[in-house]
């Protein structure tokens, strides 16, 4: 009968034989694979369970010997994770219970912890005075650099070059282990609709394939191209948090529910944690919120079933600060045994900071609620990271060798990846690039002489010793014959308007002027929710006098989130996205504002136009009424244009570029031919067409026009950034196979489907590409 579903060609639990794999930094098809994995690796899952069979891996024997001499106190010590306190020495007062507990092998790791003296005498405890002499295991909150700091990870997102994130992970992944740091609690993948939440800056946006492409490759640049590079002295071991479906969180509040249907989850939020661990991540961290009303923490579904079932991982999964003790809050544990048993038999390896396991675990063994072999599992996991990081046999670090401060080729990295990060959202008039013989620049904003441009995440030493650049600097030194002047204006959250008449004298008084405002790092991140995502403060009025001058300004932008900019966005005739972009802030601004560098970046989330239309993203389902401007019964806000203030996908550049006509390698394909590994292409041809070089980010989106459950309306399939001469010209492809075409449906047991039918395939610059070619799945 009409309005039938369309019969569902092929299907299968665990993934497609075809899943798209993850290619080089720069690739065009750079695809992460579908959520579920492939058939291929659901197979070589071999159905382990949490505490069933395993493949006998390199280490087996030695593990299991181990295992096989420890006690169960022993091993539930192995899973108790404990904090540091920072730079503070072993013997320190605050440091005692860490260190006995080593002592008497009753600890498995250590975080917040770093320093080569530091952590060699607390490894030394470990492994020469207790029973087996078993080393603990180090980590540390590197997010975005140690002590040279790159650009928060949503604006190496900005670059779509994934190349920046490996770069950051290489860098830093080189200071840490030198400092005697093995694992660090990075990357942050929680794909997010949700600009209000503090940690979108940890994570790489709203869109799952431009986030399972970073993962990868951060996860390649900290451990290397397999395990075997965890015992090399310059790599650290990768976790992929927070899982699951922490970017969901209700009203953007830190720690809040989601509400989430088991496709919604594959579609959106797992598919970045596939790709990372098929990168090799050796390492997951439950998230602290609730999926569908059972805490991440306790939830047998995720941890188990589909983590290390489905997909067969066979690492450890390492809880979140507190994240057991907080199954007593949320109402799902009575108490702290319960919460032990809860946790631990949903999939959970290791405790970090409360100690539930070590309190209760041998009370809930003896009473049948947790089972040895499933303990057995968890220390086998920990273990296992161990030996791989090399460990047993190389506890200790050089301490001669240890990198204390960021080198000149860490610099030079991190100043390229800020400027490649960086996303030019107006430019009227091309007021940009600004002339470096220019006789005078005026210097305004909070930000513009601050050297807190770091972000979020930064160890605190780090910030203290290794301050940002800042712009005002940087402006001097890119334009040495200018008078350079400075007025701050207006404090970055204060109220206080008194300082903006020197501000606008000082505009007034300069050829042009660089307004620098945005967010301090500390309203940014973890535990930084707003409800009010505009300028703090007064910066807008600052921004509105110094238009009102009508001498040429630019706006510069340091924030940690997108941000709605209100009137004063249509006064400004340049705006420059610089995000937080770290050690080399001042001068990555200065690159970019002068034309060393053109920008290229384009916007990994969309920027809303207002609070009140949020969530809005560009890879939204239809509704049966879409917006009509003419049709007031359609879905949209009255008192607002259709869109975001800027789309997904958005950047300009100094030059101009020109798309041709996107071309398919043949418009019919059989979804059989897919399912058994055909793919097909989809090229296009771009030019160069202004008079300067430049970057271009040419991106493919592939919208399912029918299908048994509602689509997006766009998906991002593909993308590539591309480098051209002026005249210079080249041609993209892409390449599309069944993990692009297919989804997930609702199955909680993961079942991913090709359907036949029509294809819309868009090919442009942004998410709001025209430009398209049709496929028809038969």
């Amino acid at each position: 009968m009409q309005g039938m579903r369309r019969r569902t060609l092929l299907s299968a639990a665990g993934g497609t034989a075809v899943a798209g794999g993850l290619l080089g930094a720069g690739s065009a098809q750079a695809a992460a694979p579908a959520a579920g994995g492939t058939a291929a690796a659901a197979d070589a899952a071999q159905g382990a369970a949490a505490d069933g069979p395993r493949a006998a891996g390199p280490y087996d024997r030695k593990i299991r010997e181990l295992l096989g001499r420890m006690t169960v106190d022993e091993k539930f010590g192995q899973l108790q994770q404990l904090p540091w306190t920072w730079d503070t020495g072993p013997g320190g007062g605050e440091t005692k219970a860490v260190e006995d507990a080593a002592r008497k092998g009753m600890l498995g790791s250590v975080f917040s912890i770093f320093g080569a003296k530091t952590t060699n005498a607390l490894q030394k405890i470990a492994v020469e005075e207790s029973r087996l002499g078993i080393p603990l295991v180090f980590g540390l909150d590197v997010i975005h650099g140690m002590w040279t700091n790159f650009p928060i990870p949503l604006a190496q997102a900005a670059s779509f070059d994934p190349e920046v994130t490996a770069s950051d992970a290489e860098v830093s992944g080189k200071e840490a282990r030198s400092s005697g740091v093995h694992w660090t609690f990075a990357p942050m993948m929680d794909v997010t609709h949700e600009p209000r939440w503090g940690r979108i800056a940890e994570g790489n946006g709203e869109d799952p394939y431009l986030t399972s492409v970073f993962a990868a490759a951060k996860v390649r640049g900290y451990q290397g191209k397999d395990v075997k590079g965890l015992k090399d002295k310059d790599r650290l071991a990768a976790c992929a948090k927070h899982f699951v479906a922490y970017g969901g969180a209700e009203g953007g509040r830190d720690y809040n529910t989601v509400d989430v249907s088991e496709s919604r989850l594959r579609n959106l939020y797992l598919p970045p944690f596939k790709a990372a661990l098929d990168a090799g991540a050796v390492t997951v961290m439950a998230s602290f919120n609730t999926i569908s009303g059972v805490p991440a923490h306790g939830n047998t579904h995720t941890l188990t079933e589909i983590l290390k079932e489905e997909w067969g991982f066979d690492g450890l999964v390492v809880s979140d600060f507190t994240g057991i003790q907080e199954l007593i809050p949320h109402g799902f544990a009575e108490d702290g045994a319960d919460a032990a048993r809860l946790s631990l038999n949903a999939g959970v390896d290791m405790e970090m900071t409360s100690t539930h396991f070590v309190d209760n675990g041998k009370k809930l063994l003896r009473a049948g609620k947790i089972k040895e072999s499933r303990l057995d599992d968890a220390v086998y996991r920990v273990l296992q990271l161990k030996f791989r990081l090399g460990l047993f046999d190389h506890p200790y670090v050089e301490e001669k060798d240890e990198i204390t401060e960021p080198s000149a080729a860490a610099r030079k990295a991190a100043r390229a990846a800020a400027a490649r990060s960086m996303v030019l959202l107006k430019n009227e008039k091309s007021v940009l690039p600004l002339s470096a013989k220019a006789s005078s620049i005026a210097v305004v904003g909070p930000f513009g002489d601050s050297g807190d441009l770091l972000g979020t995440w930064v160890i605190p030493a780090s910030q203290e010793k290794f301050p940002a650049v800042k712009v005002v600097d940087a402006v001097k030194k890119a334009a040495p014959k200018a008078k350079v002047t400075y007025a701050k204006g207006v404090d970055a959250a204060g109220e206080d308007t008194s300082g903006i008449p020197a501000a606008v004298a000082a505009a007034k008084a300069a050829d042009v002027t660089v307004v620098v405002v945005g967010e301090p790092p500390s309203i940014s991140g973890e535990a930084a929710a707003r409800s009010d995502i505009s300028l703090p403060g007064a910066q807008e009025k600052l921004v509105e006098a110094v238009a009102a001058t009508g001498k040429p300004f630019v706006v510069v932008l340091v924030n940690g989130r997108p941000l709605t900019m209100g009137g004063w966005l249509d006064k400004a005739p340049a705006v420059l996205e610089a995000w937080h972009p770290g050690t080399e802030a001042g001068h990555a601004v200065a690159d970019v504002l002068f034309g060393t560098v053109n920008p290229g970046g384009k916007l990994p989330v969309s920027f809303p136009r207002t609070v009140g239309q949020i969530p809005i993203h560009y890879n939204h389902e239809s509704t049966g009424r879409p917006y009509d401007p003419d049709n007031k019964y359609t879905s949209k806000y009255l008192d607002l244009p259709e869109g975001p203030q800027f789309a997904f996908g958005h950047g300009l550049s100094y030059t101009e570029f020109t798309l041709g006509a996107p071309k398919l390698s043949r418009p019919r394909v059989a979804a059989q031919a897919l399912d058994k590994g055909d793919t097909l292409e989809v090229s296009v041809s771009v030019r160069n067409t202004g008079k300067r070089a430049g970057d271009e980010v040419v991106q493919l989106y592939v919208h399912d026009k029918a299908a048994s459950l509602t689509q997006p309306v766009r998906r991002l399939r593909g993308f590539r950034r591309v480098t051209l001469e002026p005249g210079g010209q080249t041609t993209v492809r892409f390449r599309l196979g069944a993990a692009d075409l297919g989804f997930w449906t609702n199955d909680t047991r993961g079942r991913f489907v090709l359907e036949p039918g029509t294809f819309d395939l868009y090919v442009g610059t942004a998410s709001t590409a025209k430009e398209k070619v049709t496929l028809t799945l038969t």
